[in-house]
């Protein structure tokens, strides 16, 4: 028994291995002696440059492997290649290659643009797919259009009597302006427009792993213009068995009513949105991940055009997990949400439909706590820069009554090492003022929305008298900078300054 269980490992191992291999295979190995002759025999070409020892491209290349499987059979034709730096030491100079990976696309032998798109394999061939032919397929045959339509992606097809009409135009230029973000097809073919049943019409017809019996997989556009592709309105509506689904946007509407929020899709999602967190994997357990998005369906075609639904997995957005506190996730999925205002709540009961019912109910009639990520509430706060917390916040900074300076930062970071001092002696000078002087550690705690810090240290200053108006501080980073900028700030005169930062004159 054991001897067969080691051989059936063995054989899962090598067909892994197997199945990467001819992936890999079809990814061109380029160097400095056969890039310039090998490209020239290629339309067009996505080449990454890549180092073996650098972690972001040994993430990249499985996908880029799978990305290459894809369309290999592409017609226009699209390859993939590689450069190792090492052995394409000349040509990652010649095209100024300093990090790693760095993606460019070629016509030929010539750079076209640099490669802009998604890290995942459907994300990469659909992007490459849009730089190549026209942006819509035209389908000649009905075996054309089966072809057309097996894909694991979501897809746009227009049914047009006439390809000059109004309707056509509009989705030829929509697709034009869209070819990176959707794939589309058209047809004017007598035998194809019969098999679809209507004349002179655009549907959106998604991919088949989100296909459920809450909703149709295909939504048909009623607008009448191109912007109406595009407008957030009710433009496109559904039919499921009970009632009709009006929908909020396109992005929504290509996603359906519970999306696939992968680490390319993210920013179609917008708040306020609930996403369930679990093995998520439609490669290798596509019955096990709809088994759970099948019970978010049902909650989530109760609320259509009130709040946004996804799925996400729990691997590729850890990050988002320990936002809210989340180091691990079992077997059932971690329902998290935020709200208009970018409040974070999850649902800390376990997952079931009937629960999940009850936590949107509530979120929508604005019942819950939101969940704030917070340090300790210090014991004692008697130094001369005093230190926020998430739970804190409003009363030691909102509330105080007093000009306040605030510095966010992390504690790995060199700049805001650099500043501690500095801030300290900041601090001390101004103790007898009407100023106080806060430091927040923002890898800690949650940042109110308010404050926008995407670096460190970013330091912002609340009058006394508009708190809801915080100021970011860009001036210097020396005590008398500083000084100088709250002298002249500040709601009343410092005691120890005049207006222009220069000590007061102490009368004996």
């Amino acid at each position: 028994m054991i001897k067969m269980r080691c051989m059936e490992a063995a054989m899962l191992i090598f067909g892994y291995i197997a199945t990467t291999s001819a992936a890999e295979s079809d990814v061109l190995d380029l160097g400095d002696d056969n890039f310039a002759s090998t490209l020239k025999q290629q339309e067009t070409t996505l080449v990454m440059f890549y180092a073996p020892w650098c972690g972001h491209c040994k993430r990249l290349k499985p996908e880029y492997a799978k990305a290459a499987e894809l369309v290999k059979d592409d017609d226009p034709p699209i390859k993939l290649a590689k450069v190792d730096s090492e052995a394409g030491k000349e040509t990652c100079s010649k095209y100024s290659v300093s990090g790693y990976p760095t993606l460019k696309i070629f016509r030929q032998d010539e750079v076209s643009q640099d490669y802009s798109g998604p890290r995942e394999a459907i994300g990469i061939a659909k992007y490459m797919r849009a730089q190549v032919g026209p942006a819509s397929k035209n389908v000649r045959s009905v075996e054309e259009l089966a072809k057309f339509l097996d894909t694991k992606e979501t897809s746009i097809f227009g049914s047009f009597e006439d390809i000059d009409s109004k309707l056509a135009k509009i989705f030829l230029k929509f697709a034009d302006k869209n070819r990176e973000k959707y794939r589309f097809g058209h047809s004017s073919d007598e035998e194809v427009l019969k098999k679809n049943g209507e004349t002179d019409k655009i549907v959106l017809i998604r991919a088949p792993h989100l296909s459920n019996k809450f909703e149709a997989s295909t939504v048909k556009f009623e607008g009448s213009a191109e912007s109406d592709l595009t407008q957030v309105s009710d433009l496109f509506s559904i039919s499921s068995p009970k009632h009709t689904l009006n929908l909020r946007s396109f992005n929504l509407c290509s996603h359906g009513l519970v999306g696939h929020r992968t680490q390319d899709t993210s920013r179609d999602f917008q708040n306020p949105l609930i996403t369930a967190y679990y093995s998520v994997d439609y490669q290798k357990n596509p019955k096990g991940t709809n088994y759970w998005r099948n019970r978010v369906l049902k909650v989530a075609k109760e609320f259509a055009g009130q709040i946004s639904f996804a799925i996400s997995s729990k691997d590729d957005f850890q990050h988002e997990l320990n936002e809210y506190g989340y180091d691990f996730v079992g077997d059932k999925p971690i329902v998290l949400a935020r709200d208009a205002k970018n409040l974070k709540y999850s649902l800390k009961d376990e997952f079931c439909v009937e629960n999940l019912q009850d936590f949107v109910e509530k979120l929508l009639a604005d019942e819950l706590e939101p969940y704030v990520k917070s340090e300790p509430v210090p014991e004692s706060n008697d130094t001369p820069v005093k230190v926020a917390v998430a739970k804190n916040f409003d009363d030691l900074l909102i509330n105080n009554g007093k000009d306040t300076l605030i510095e966010f930062y992390a504690p790995w970071c060199g700049h805001c090492k650099k500043l501690t001092p500095i801030y300290e002696e900041l601090a001390e000078k101004l103790q007898d003022e009407d100023v106080v002087i806060f430091k927040m550690d923002a890898t800690a705690n949650d940042v109110p929305p308010e404050f926008n810090v995407r670096g460190f240290p970013t330091l912002y200053w609340l009058p006394k008298d508009s708190k809801n108006k915080p100021v970011s501080y860009n001036g210097g980073r020396e005590v008398d900078d500083f000084i100088k900028y709250i002298a002249k700030e500040a709601t009343t005169e410092l005691k120890s300054f005049d207006r222009d930062g220069r000590p007061k004159k102490t009368e004996l």
